[in-house]
This record gives structure tokens, C-alpha cells and sequence, in this order.
């Protein structure tokens, strides 16, 4: 039984379809968010909760660096995990001297309130041109009516 729902999820559930549409809101007025992401969840046949997370990356290392990708491990309370690869966060490509602080804010959509995340931007030195990755420890999401 587990199996087969497991199936039906997959069937349901495009993560890269839900990322796609939440990547539309980059460009909307803030004032919309809030419309725009309650259609969203009541145009899938499953429910869907919505999660924001927020990410501050800091260079601590004395050359300049540019984050060139993400690689998301997320899952949810009901073991369902999907793996998210693209390039740069939400579509930048953020270049960080020694000291600075790039930060910004996105989201995804998961079958349950509850869920984690993780992952590694991948990145360059722009001194030596050497790519490395910096891993993103495990965090919790939780839906907001699910928070307190």
C-alpha cells in the first residue's frame, strides 16, 4: 500500500512544475504573494503547503567568490523527497567579496505542513578558479498555520 501511494504522490506531485510556478512571483508586487500563492494551492488535485525559508550566505574567506548553483535535498513528514538542481538562487548568481553577506528568500511547496531541506551551493574563487562546494545543513519547514 505504501508503495502505490508513493506512486500516486509522484503522479500528483511535480516538483519542478510547483517550482516553476512559484518562480513567478519573482517579478510580482508583494501585495499579490498572498492571492497568487493561495490559487496555486488550490489548483493542485493535492493539497499542498506552502513553506518560506530564508538563506544568508556570508564569505569568510579573503577572496571573492560567486555561488554558481544549488543542489536542494527536500522531503517531507511523509517521506516523500525530491532533489532540486539549478543554477544560481532564485535567478541570481550572487558574486561576494571577503566579508559580504548575500541573503534572500524563497520557497517550495510540499504534500504535508512538515518537511526539511538541504543541500550545497556549488561555487567559484575568483582568484584561483577553483570550484568548490559549500554544504547547507539540514532545516525544518513547517507551514505556517502548523507554526506556534
Amino acid at each position: 500500500i505504501e508503495e502505490k501511494l508513493h506512486l500516486i504522490f509522484k503522479q500528483i506531485y511535480d516538483i519542478e512544475k510547483d517550482d516553476s510556478e512559484i518562480r513567478k512571483m519573482i517579478e510580482m508586487n508583494e501585495n499579490m504573494y498572498a492571492a497568487y500563492f493561495d490559487k496555486l494551492r488550490k489548483d493542485y488535485h493535492l493539497r499542498r503547503e506552502f513553506n518560506n525559508y530564508t538563506v544568508i550566505i556570508e564569505n569568510q574567506g579573503k577572496d571573492t567568490v560567486q555561488l554558481t548553483s544549488r543542489h536542494w535535498r527536500i522531503s517531507d513528514s511523509l517521506n516523500n523527497i525530491e532533489i532540486i538542481d539549478g543554477e544560481g538562487v532564485i535567478g541570481k548568481k550572487p558574486i561576494l567579496k571577503p566579508g559580504k553577506i548575500h541573503s534572500y528568500s524563497s520557497s517550495c511547496l510540499l504534500i504535508s505542513p512538515f518537511g526539511s531541506m538541504r543541500g550545497h551551493y556549488n561555487m567559484v574563487n575568483y582568484t584561483t578558479t577553483r570550484k568548490f562546494k559549500v554544504a547547507i545543513p539540514s532545516f525544518k519547514l513547517s507551514a505556517p498555520f502548523a507554526i506556534n
